[in-house]
């Protein structure tokens, strides 16, 4: 990066307070101030990196270029149209907005001002998703699990918004296809929103993801499978472990490859190679951030940008939808 970025931060409760720190250790990156509705922990963070304290968000757009929001969602919406219209790039942490139409004004505002927008769907930066840029991908079934234990935080919104919509936009980036049809169930178990929910996502290309999510678990998972034509991947994101197998005829071969083993199908001798990609250890949040620079910077796209965030929650709300009406279909 070239020029500093005058960067502010809205809201330094749980994740807000990372925004603030990896901003502080980025090179070519001004983190002038942040902003939070508690005073005082405004006041004790910005002491704390040597940046201002603002007493609204009107004296922060003065002296920034762009702008992380990490405010619950239902704050998102009013947050954001305020940077945009004073032409201001801003990253709004997932999910983008309470509804499809707050995104899509969102989004028309920063294209009519010739700004960005991403979105904070932090797995798209998981190390472990590296070594899959080296394939070509067309998955024809998709299955993913993300089960987190109990905690207050983020029980604002039901567990669809909160979890599920990390691996909706997952999915959606994977396969490259329109949706043709949902079908979903979930409960309530501490809340008084779904908690557990499981979808099962069709495309207009045939492929099927389904993707289940819990925040009543005593563990951490966070898993996906891709299974296509001579593919199989799955991934542990927590671990960062990838495992590809690939199926090759008998005379070719995986320079990648730990392991092989002969296998024959439908009269044909083939090979199953099996490969471990090292996973180097990389701040996943860091790496988002540095692709909001980044794209401002250049003026490119961000790999998650407002539409893919937009996209995302379209989704996420039609299953919440479904789940509610206990009906199943498009």
């Amino acid at each position: 990066m070239s020029k500093n970025i005058k960067i502010g931060v809205v809201g330094v409760g749980h994740l807000g307070k990372y925004h603030v720190k990896h901003y502080s250790k980025i090179d070519d990156v001004e983190l002038v101030g942040i902003y939070d509705i508690d005073n005082l922990k405004s006041n004790q963070i910005a002491e704390q990196y040597g940046i201002r304290s603002f007493v609204n968000i009107d004296e922060m757009i003065k002296y920034i270029d762009a702008v992380s929001i990490v405010t619950p969602t239902k704050m998102h919406y009013d947050i954001a149209k305020v940077f945009l219209n004073e032409k201001k790039h801003v990253l709004i942490e997932k999910p983008i907005t309470r509804t499809v139409n707050e995104a899509d004004e969102l989004i028309e505002i920063a294209k009519k001002n010739n700004v960005l927008i991403q979105v904070g769907h932090i797995e798209r930066f998981n190390p472990a998703l590296y070594p899959l840029k080296d394939l070509e991908l067309n998955p024809r079934y998709i299955e993913i699990q993300r089960l987190a234990p109990y905690t207050s935080r983020g029980t604002d919104v039901p567990v669809v918004l909160d979890l599920m919509i990390h691996d909706i936009d997952l999915a959606l980036s994977l396969v490259g296809s329109t949706v043709n049809r949902i079908q979903a169930n979930g409960v309530s178990i501490m809340t008084n929103s779904i908690d557990i929910a499981n979808a099962r996502i069709s495309f207009k290309n045939g492929a099927i993801a389904n993707i289940t999510s819990s925040r009543i678990a005593k563990d951490k998972v966070r898993k996906i499978k891709i299974f296509q034509q001579d593919l199989y991947i799955t991934i542990d994101f927590s671990a960062s472990i990838t495992e590809i197998y690939r199926a090759m005829d008998a005379d070719q071969n995986d320079d990648k490859a730990l392991m092989s083993a002969p296998m024959e199908t439908n009269g044909k001798q083939r090979q199953i190679f099996y490969e471990k990609p090292m996973i180097k250890s990389k701040d996943a949040l860091r790496y988002e951030l540095l692709n909001f620079l980044e794209s401002i910077q250049s003026y490119k796209t961000p790999i998650v940008d407002g539409v893919a965030g937009r996209n995302a929650l379209e989704i996420a709300i039609k299953i919440q939808n479904k789940i509610i009406e206990g009906k199943n279909g498009y």
